[in-house]
Parts: C-alpha cells; structure tokens; sequence
C-alpha cells in the first residue's frame, strides 16, 4: 500500500474521531481548550507512532497467544516514558491533562491501529500509518477544543502554561459557558461529525 495513501487514510476516510468514533473519553474530556486538545493529540500520536514501530518490527517474534498482552506492555511503556518527560518538561500540560495520559495506555486508537496495522506491515508503512492516524486524532481534538473554547469564552488558542494570551474572536461577555462544560462537547462533537461527514468524506 503506498504509504501517503496510508497517511491521507488516516486524515480522511480513518478519522478515528469523526470517521470511526474511537478514543471519544479523550476527545470529550480534554478538549475545553484548543491547546489542551492539541497537546492530548500529540501526546497519542507519539505514543501511536513509536508503538506502531516497535510492533512491526517485532510481530513474528510474538507469540500468537500473547499478542495482545504484549502490545499493551510495549504501549504502557511509551505511556510511562511520555509521562516522564512531560512532567519534567510541561508540567502545566501534564497537570491540565491529568488522568488522560496515563489512560493512553488503553485509549483504543493504538491498540486498534497494533491489531489491525502494525502487526501485518513493514515498520515504514506502520510509521505513516501512526503518523496519519495521529494527525487525524491531533487535527480533530484540536479543532473541537478551539470551537469550544471560542464559543466558551470568545478567546481560542489561550494557554496559561505557554503564556499565550489567545486570539480573541470575540468579545468574552457573548462566550456561552455551556460550550466549556461537558454538555458543550457533545453538542460541538455532534455538529463536527456531520459537517465532517457531509463536506470532506462525500469529497474522497
């Protein structure tokens, strides 16, 4: 398969959030702000790509019976490394995300992609694959936390850890709370799905 086609998939047709609804506890619990939902998809795709890697370099050394068990070790792994460093070096981010990095390690998305990728290809094609699938996951938490939060607040890309002050589209007495909260992802998540479906799938 030639490996850009694999990336565009993972874009496109594989969006594993507005395509194949997977990983939606992240989705909806990270994404009150755009930069919070950019940080949980890089977060995945890091973890997705190096375990897509690691996979399909060593999935005939695997036991059949042991599969998957052995996957989950090699991805709590990447997970544990991943928290490491952003506690040492973002440790804003580490705490705004909390528990969701660590639940990486069951997030469906990179077992899926282990099962159904990884372990029937060559490392190269498992990388694109990765990196597709992470950038899709990326673009999606990302563009979901920036409606939220321009809806919420009137302010997108603001971010207390970076310091940034955030481009205000609006002015912050029209934001609508509701958006920020738990409801709002759902509401916003509904619409994106559709818009997503109706202008960029039906184009493929």
């Amino acid at each position: 398969m030639n490996n850009m086609r694999v990336l565009l998939n993972g874009i496109f047709k594989e969006n594993p959030t507005f395509v194949l609804l997977l990983g939606m506890c992240p989705t909806l619990g990270t994404t009150s702000s755009a930069v919070n939902g950019l940080a949980m998809g890089l977060a995945t795709m890091f973890v997705l790509v190096m375990s897509n890697l690691i996979i399909s370099c060593i999935k005939n050394l695997i036991p059949d019976m042991v599969r998957i068990p052995s996957y989950i070790v090699i991805i709590a792994s990447l997970v544990t490394v991943l928290q490491m460093l952003m506690q040492a070096y973002l440790p804003g981010i580490y705490t705004s995300l909390g528990l969701f990095i660590p639940l990486i390690v069951v997030n469906c998305i990179i077992l899926g992609r282990a099962e159904a990728f990884a372990a029937k290809n060559g490392p190269l094609a498992s990388i694109f694959d990765g990196i597709g699938i992470g950038t899709g996951f990326s673009m999606a938490l990302t563009l979901l936390g920036a409606v939220r939060e321009l809806l919420g607040t009137g302010v997108v890309f603001r971010s207390d850890d970076f310091g940034l002050a955030g481009i205000a589209l609006q002015g912050e007495s029209y934001g609508m709370l509701i958006f920020v909260l738990a409801p709002g992802a759902f509401l916003v998540l509904g619409y994106l799905i559709a818009l997503f479906n109706k202008f960029v799938i039906k184009q493929q």
